[in-house]
């Protein structure tokens, strides 16, 4: 990904070699804000107060928390007690389980001299492997678009997507944009409408800027303003990103995901989920099985912006009680399909192989 033209990942090691760097995406899309993050506790507040966001993302971010708890102290004790920690901050992104067992597995049965090294190398394997896997997700992403572009030649092909599943909730390219930044890079005419996504605003705050920085036509919709675009045959397919899949193809994902695929349903256009291999959940069997996090009620009664005088405040909107479920599940039926980093899924099979289906 590139900010006024220079390239970064999402997450990065410090030149320390140990200390991790990552954006405060609180201050996004106002201003660009580095933080270091030193210990697991740090990495566990990063990651429940959404300094840090998006599944892929928050896997890293999670083993790199093991990596700084390994580093202080790399007893079984407290082992087991970190990776409890920081699987406890955010309960429904199935990611971030993903990547904790992936460093525990990779440094239970080492002598505790040698664990806070290996943790490192797999966090620095699972980081390139998410770069790698998000860019294949593109690849197989690609040829939806260029059919769209070549029904409608000389129109742009207009995607209608949901909260932020860009390069900022990856370490790298992201998961819906993948698809979308490789075809403006090739010429692809592309546009794409951008749902504020509240509470929190994801969309307005993180996917149009990071559209904006790559240059990529855009348009910030308020939320329930998707239906109407879609009966006016203003949006040509809609892909989302989802922060788990079970085995039945259920999808997870931000609150209000669920009512833009039954619109697109009810229109007749394509509604695709982008996702890595590690967002699918084979424990669990339908949607319904999926805890969903309930936060906190003034993501809703209140909103942070840009006041006349240049200022970030936030500000009340409501005295009223509020509820806040984060995500909503949208059931398989709706789902024209699933673009993952090993081909373009009809459904979910039983293990996701290389042999899976290729976007044709």
């Amino acid at each position: 990904m590139k900010i006024d033209g220079k390239h970064y990942r999402s997450i990065e090691l410090n030149e320390n070699g140990w200390s991790v760097r990552i954006f405060d995406q609180r201050k996004l899309p106002w201003e660009l804000v580095f933080v270091e993050l030193t210990s697991r506790d740090q990495a566990a507040t990063a990651i429940r107060e959404m300094w840090t966001r998006g599944a892929p993302l928050l896997a890293a971010t999670g083993a790199y928390g093991l990596c700084l708890a390994l580093r202080a102290d790399p007893s079984d004790e407290n082992l087991k007690r970190s990776y409890d920690l920081l699987l406890a901050t955010r309960p429904t992104a199935v990611n971030l389980r993903w990547a904790l067992d992936e460093v525990m597995n990779a440094v239970k049965n080492l002598p505790a001299d040698k664990r806070a090294a290996a943790a490192y190398v797999r966090t620095g394997e699972i980081c390139d492997e998410d770069v790698e896997i998000n860019r294949n997700i593109g690849l197989n992403g690609l040829p939806i678009i260029r059919d769209f572009a070549k029904k409608n030649p000389g129109h742009p092909v207009n995607i209608l997507t949901h909260c932020n599943a860009g390069w900022l909730a990856t370490v790298d390219y992201g998961t819906i944009t993948s698809p979308i930044y490789m075809a403006h890079d090739e010429g692809i005419p592309v546009h794409v409408w951008v749902d504020e996504t509240r509470p929190r605003n994801q969309g307005a705050s993180l996917t149009a800027f990071e559209l904006a920085q790559h240059g990529v036509p855009h348009t910030v919709i308020a939320d329930n303003a998707g239906g109407l675009l879609m009966q006016r045959g203003q949006v040509d397919l809609c892909i989302v990103g989802t922060d788990r899949v079970v085995r039945n193809g259920d999808v997870c994902n931000k609150i209000g995901t669920y009512l833009k695929a039954l619109a697109a349903y009810d229109n007749n256009i394509p509604f695709y989920i982008a996702l890595p291999y590690p967002t699918i959940d084979y424990t669990l069997e339908k949607g319904e099985d999926i805890p969903i996090e309930e936060r906190s009620a003034e993501e809703v009664t209140h909103i942070e912006g840009k006041n006349q005088a240049g200022k970030i405040e936030k500000i009340k909107i409501t005295q009223s009680p509020a509820a806040n479920p984060a995500f909503d599940i949208t059931p398989a039926r709706y789902v024209t399909g699933y673009i993952t980093e090993r081909g373009l899924l009809d459904h979910i099979p039983e293990r996701v192989t290389p042999q899976a289906k290729k976007a044709v």
